[in-house]
């Protein structure tokens, strides 16, 4: 099993524990590649913008665009979302895990990191990664079977993490 999931109900909740993810793989020495979002409240509440920071030492890009407070649109922008794909494309190379803040609507319609995950499991790379509650049924249709939910501690998802890495290592 290669894909590793959370899928937790409360806005922000999945970034919070996978950014945290990322520190503790880079403090295990293990290369982790992929994106971290970061959820900024906007003054007037409600919605917020939404960044993702390119890992390792990556730049941060900005993946919501701001249409006002009582938008219903999507406000995910498509172009920032596919800059931030080619770069984390660019660092795969040698890296041993993808992480990813979401499989969301675009990852469901087979765009946005979609085929990167493909492109990591091809490369026997472990994925980690969160998914919107409301893609779960998609993300389950397209993992077959191979995905597992992980547990929201970020200890527990390191070390399945490292027991991936290393089964991977003993074939």
């Amino acid at each position: 099993m290669k894909i590793g999931y959370l899928s937790q109900g409360e806005r922000g909740a999945s970034d919070v524990i996978l950014g945290q993810v990322a520190i503790a793989l880079e403090a295990r020495a293990i290369r982790s590649v992929g994106v971290v979002q970061t959820n900024i409240e906007i003054a007037s509440g409600g919605l917020c913008d939404m960044d993702v920071r390119v890992l390792q030492n990556g730049p941060v890009i900005r993946i919501s665009k701001s249409l006002g407070q009582d938008t219903k649109a999507c406000r995910l922008d498509p172009e920032a979302l596919e800059h931030a794909v080619v770069l984390v494309q660019k660092t795969m190379p040698s890296a041993q895990v993808l992480l990813l803040n979401k499989f969301g609507k675009h990852e469901s319609l087979g765009r946005g990191f979609r085929p990167l995950i493909a492109q990591a499991l091809e490369q026997n790379m472990v994925v980690i990664l969160g998914v919107n509650p409301k893609n779960l049924s998609d993300f389950l249709t397209f993992g077959q079977g191979f995905v597992k939910e992980l547990p929201v501690g970020v200890e527990e998802i390191c070390n399945w993490c490292q027991t991936q890495i290393k089964a991977k290592n003993d074939c």
